[in-house]
């Protein structure tokens, strides 16, 4: 019988070896299941089946320091601090208030960019690419290395870029969060693409029974946000 531990061990192991896994937030959050694979490790392929077979947004979370130091902006203060032809009282009433999210205090959003290198943006060679790349670029800022983030990529694109909480779990539980971990229990670069699985029968987020079955019926790591947490609370039992 799997074991808590276990089943995050085998999702931390599948993620060092750029295998796919589906994570499952919260019964009393969102109630969704996201693809989640290394940023680094994404090929056009996963970009395929995550958008046939999950359908939600395909995103980059990427861990805070890595995000500060690339001088990712969370896109609300972007609206907050945009004053455009005299509009920036229009702007702010965009930003989102507390109430507006009703599974949260806040998103994650940050930038849309594309690789320089990309023609549209959105195939799913053009979004692997974007994608990789800056899985490439959050290693090299979190390894201390100066990085300009204009050189390879330009705004706006086609790949949203999620800026995880500075406390990461401790201050808010997200897929973005959660991801984020993930890639630090398994000592990878902290840039994870992630897409929420969808159910077009019921036009919601698809089941956990369901997403769980998907799992199963393809050889994925099923791995839920309550155990990742404890894990990362306590690491020195991942392994037991």
């Amino acid at each position: 019988m799997k074991t808590q531990n276990n089943t995050v061990q085998q999702a931390v192991e599948s993620l060092k070896n750029g295998t796919m896994i589906l994570l499952f937030d919260s019964e009393d959050r969102e109630g969704e299941t996201d693809f989640v694979i290394p940023a680094a490790s994404i090929t056009p392929h996963h970009i395929y089946q995550m958008r046939k077979e999950g359908g939600g947004l395909i995103c980059v979370a990427i861990h805070p320091i890595a995000a500060q130091r690339l001088g990712l902006p969370f896109y609300a203060d972007i609206l907050r601090h945009t004053d455009i032809n005299g509009n920036g009282k229009i702007l702010r009433k965009l930003v989102e208030k507390q109430g507006d999210i009703p599974y949260d205090a806040k998103s994650s959003f940050s930038l849309w960019v594309n690789h320089r290198d990309t023609f549209t943006g959105i195939p799913d060679r053009d979004r692997a690419l974007t994608i990789s790349r800056m899985g490439n670029l959050v290693q090299n800022a979190m390894d201390g290395k100066e990085v300009d983030i204009s050189i390879e990529f330009r705004s706006p694109g086609h790949v949203s870029l999620l800026r995880a909480a500075s406390g990461l779990v401790h201050d808010r539980i997200g897929q973005t969060e959660l991801s984020v971990v993930l890639a630090h229990l398994a000592g990878i670069a902290p840039a994870m693409a992630i897409c929420e699985m969808l159910d077009g029968a019921t036009g919601l987020a698809l089941s956990k029974a369901d997403a769980k079955k998907y799992a199963d019926g393809h050889g994925l790591v099923f791995v839920e946000g309550r155990d990742v947490i404890q894990a990362y609370n306590n690491p020195l039992n991942l392994d037991d």
